[in-house]
């Protein structure tokens, strides 16, 4: 072979790369994308709710299902829909779980806090003139009670004197119990505590907390009865709790407590793998992308927001034929009895292929479609004034059901599968956008480990485990390298593969 001809076979010669093609899901660990939520079902709200979520600098996912949730808490068992007139065995209370996901820079507190604990706050502390009212009243009762019952204890020493019948005690002579104030929005409370509360608070209350990895956690410290009366206040029925120290037990007539709060995406492992009571499943989960920072140019409208909750507060009760209060019943027209039938039904469409915990979730998805229905009506009428509605119309029937298939369900997929997958396809993730953060070419692994902003796997074993998810999706490969000139350990260098820096 002359030169030339090597020369000529050499420029012509195939390319041969170490490199495949990356497996650019790495990135995601897999996870489902985060779906926009549709603010169709908002109607005219929406546009007060993006401007909330641009002041908190949040997606205005949180802001929106807080609304949900907040609204939900102030009509309370005051409202109660039911989807067919004529049967009135099935009725759903207007309450409402939702946990905000995400990681700490994603503003989900201020974006959940927002429209919740200001707006609350200031109504609560309206009732506050009256609350001190009424326990200048309670003063005088106990004070009262406590004189009648020495006087009623002087009657039954001398009653036992004279060889004669013991007096009844007379009613005036209970001690009666310390009024309640009302509470807007609830913190870090044990369920006998949560029910002292609902006592003073007959339409019940909302509960928030930051991080409801807490809350869940704290089941175990009240086992049996802390999981059981939660699972009731979802469900807003009575419920029966014994007091220590107290004479017999408290009666709650409507559990009824709604549920707003956050949580990190790796804090939803243990709670979505742990107890399949349903527990869980009972949330609306929103996981949004955040919002890029941005200095905000507006805010949301307090007082139209104040407003509307403050209609909610003010819905009264109605009377049963002995004078008890109870929830005025709003029944779906019949068109929007339709379109929920016909939803309901492909609802139940392929779930049993599902894992257990989302079939669980779209198990429950028929109750939430009409609390969301209930709350939306009733959100609307107190931003737009007018008659009180008696009916849910089809339009807000079939608005929910596709913000349900739209929104809820792709989320609930995007939270329930990055919780099923291994630590180290995470960690693996968390390393893929590092490496592609900072343009790395070549690195080595240990002195990557302890680098200072390195988020990643800090455990040895974690990090290899990682490198080799990386190795095996043809992100980067292993540098046949020593340390010094000695042939001891290995350096563990890597190099990257090009093609996972290009932005095509």
């Amino acid at each position: 072979m002359t030169a030339a001809t090597m020369k000529s076979a050499f420029e012509n010669a195939e390319v041969v790369s170490l490199w495949g093609e990356p497996d650019m899901s790495v990135l995601t660990a897999g996870r489902r994308k985060a779906v926009p939520m549709p603010g169709d079902m908002f109607g005219d709200l929406w546009p007060m709710i993006e401007d909330f979520a641009e002041g908190a600098g949040s997606a205005p996912d949180y802001p929106a299902l807080s609304l949900l949730s907040s609204a939900a808490s102030l009509i309370g068992g005051k409202r109660k829909v039911q989807p067919y007139a004529d049967i009135a065995q099935w009725r759903e209370p207007a309450i409402l779980w939702i946990a905000g996901v995400g990681d700490p820079s994603s503003n989900k507190s201020s974006g959940l806090e927002c429209v919740m604990e200001g707006p609350l706050k200031r109504l609560e502390e309206a009732y506050s003139e009256r609350h001190s009212n009424a326990l200048r009243d309670h003063t005088g009762e106990l004070e009262r009670a406590r004189a009648e019952r020495a006087e009623w204890q002087e009657s039954v020493k001398k009653a036992t004197k004279d060889g004669l019948d013991t007096p009844a005690m007379p009613m005036v002579a209970v001690e009666p119990e310390q009024p309640q104030r009302r509470r807007m929005v609830v913190k870090d409370v044990t369920p006998e505590a949560m029910a002292s509360i609902l006592s003073g608070n007959p339409a019940g209350t909302l509960h928030y907390r930051d991080e409801l990895s807490g809350w869940l956690a704290s089941f175990d410290r009240y086992a049996p009865g802390g999981r059981q009366f939660w699972l009731e206040a979802y469900g807003g029925r009575s419920f029966v709790i014994d007091r220590k120290g107290q004479d017999g037990p408290l009666t709650i007539p409507f559990t009824g407590v709604s549920v707003a709060g956050g949580i990190q995406p790796d804090k939803m492992i243990p709670l979505i793998t742990g107890a399949d009571d349903g527990l869980v499943a009972r949330f609306l989960v929103s996981w949004p992308e955040p919002r890029p920072f941005s200095r905000p140019k507006r805010c949301g409208d307090s007082a139209r927001l104040e407003a509307i909750y403050r209609r909610l507060d003010e819905l009264d009760w109605a009377e049963n034929e002995v004078g008890d209060k109870v929830a005025r019943i709003l029944t779906l027209s019949p068109a929007a009895a339709d379109i929920f039938d016909e939803w309901a039904k492909g609802n139940e469409t392929g779930i049993d292929d599902a894992g257990s915990l989302f079939k669980n979730f779209c198990g429950k998805l028929k109750g939430v479609v009409l609390r969301l229905s209930l709350v939306v009506e009733l959100l609307k009428w107190a931003d737009n004034g007018g008659d009180e509605p008696r009916e849910v119309s089809a339009q807000t029937v079939g608005l929910a059901a596709d913000f349900v298939d739209l929104y809820c369900k792709p989320m609930a997929l995007r939270v329930y599968g990055d919780a099923a997958m291994s630590q180290s396809e995470r960690n693996a993730a968390v390393l893929a956008r590092y490496i592609r953060g900072l343009r790395l070419q070549k690195f080595n692994a240990r002195s990557l480990r302890r680098g200072a902003g390195y988020p990643g796997p800090k455990k040895p074993d974690e990090l290899d485990a990682a490198l080799a998810h990386l190795v095996e999706g043809d992100w980067i490969l292993p540098v046949a390298e020593r340390d010094g000139d000695t042939p001891g350990r290995k350096a563990h260098n890597y190099i990257v593969n090009p093609k996972v820096l290009s932005d095509g």
